[in-house]
């Protein structure tokens, strides 16, 4: 393949490499017609290498599959999301579209509310995948770039189009519950503030004692699980921000008055296990040609896993085998389909895996 006339090229990388936008010119360069998409990160993958402080690239040709770009900058409050979602697939909808791929900010976005505007235009159909740029453990500032250098306050997505498209996803978590359950009995957005009827900020510190000192950053160990009662399918969310004068958690998804939540931690294995499963779903009955595996996993996973953290990367490669190129980085935020057929949902503390490839 001649590298200069690829169609994609994804990108991903340390917020400090991409913040000057040296990495996207660079890119440019080489890639002078290509689309280029690419978000800063809690980490980097490429094959079965994890790094914390690089840049890593894929470009990808395709023989009969279109792609259209569609840019918002400025987003600063999670107010505009929705509006955000509906204004991205307004301007990708068309005839032939088969999948979406986006990246978006990490701190003032309510991913919650922007896939919901993406589905309510897309509908079901449409498959959707993606996740939210990431910043280390820090929660500072997160870099999104479409053909434009990577800045804050971007969501960005790229469309698919054409029947010679294979999109294949899987998503896994891996964690286990602990303490009792506890009903959400306040919470305003993406916004959590009262557990049971008691400040919830107050009580989730008592769970973590020590652990409480190092806010937000150590609750990407301890995410909450939240589900509706009387069934219905159970999402994790992890805190991005906390709000000590208000007593609020805020999450980089919805919470609803009225879930069921549930506290959790980290097992190793089943951490390992859940991205096995995740490539497995991804898999399928299996692959006919060259393929791209772009891996999306939690920072949450990343500071629980420490030196374990490649065990995760070369599980999914020992199952989508050497045909299928792996890339991918650490987020806020994991967007995906739990099962096929599924509408999209925003999940934390998950392995999510997109595979692309054509008939």
């Amino acid at each position: 393949m001649d590298l200069a006339c690829a169609d994609l090229v994804l990108y991903f990388g340390n917020r400090h490499l991409l913040g000057n936008g040296e990495i996207y010119h660079s890119l440019r360069a080489m890639h002078p017609e290509s689309c280029l998409l690419g978000c800063s990160t809690g980490g980097e993958i490429l094959g079965t290498e994890i790094n914390d402080e690089t840049v890593v690239a894929a470009a990808i040709a395709f023989e009969g599959t279109r792609l259209r770009a569609k840019t918002i900058v400025g987003v600063d409050h999670p107010d505009r999301s929705y509006d955000c979602g509906r204004t991205l697939a307004e301007g990708l909808a068309g005839a032939g579209l088969r999948h979406v791929f986006i990246l978006s900010d990490g701190i003032h976005i309510n991913g919650t509310a922007l896939l919901r505007g993406l589905s309510e235009v897309l509908g079901d159909e449409v498959v959707v995948t993606g996740g939210l740029a990431g910043d280390g453990d820090r929660f500072q500032t997160t870099l999104v770039g479409c053909d434009a250098p990577p800045a804050e306050g971007v969501v960005a997505a790229v469309g698919f189009y054409g029947d010679r498209l294979v999109v294949r996803h899987g998503c896994r978590g891996g964690w286990d519950r602990f303490g009792p359950e506890r009903r959400i009995t306040r919470a305003e957005g993406n916004v959590l503030y009262e557990l049971d009827g008691q400040p919830a900020l107050a009580l989730y510190k008592r769970y973590l004692g020590e652990e409480a000192r190092d806010l937000p950053g150590s609750a990407l160990l301890f995410p909450l699980a939240v589900r509706w009662p009387g069934g219905g399918g159970e999402v994790v969310r992890t805190i991005v921000g906390i709000d000590e004068e208000r007593q609020g958690m805020i999450f980089a998804g919805e919470i609803g008055t009225g879930q069921v939540a549930h506290l959790m931690k980290g097992n190793f294995d089943r951490l390992v296990e859940g991205a096995e499963e995740a490539a497995r779903l991804a898999i399928g009955d299996g692959l006919s040609g060259p393929a791209l595996a772009v891996l999306i996993s939690c920072i949450g996973r990343k500071l629980l896993l420490g030196q374990r953290t490649c065990d995760e990367v070369e599980a999914t490669k020992a199952f989508l085998g050497e045909g299928v190129g792996q890339i991918g980085f650490y987020s806020y935020g994991e967007i995906s389909p739990q099962v096929e057929n599924a509408t999209c949902e925003l999940h934390n503390q998950t392995m999510t895996i997109t595979v692309l490839t054509e008939l």
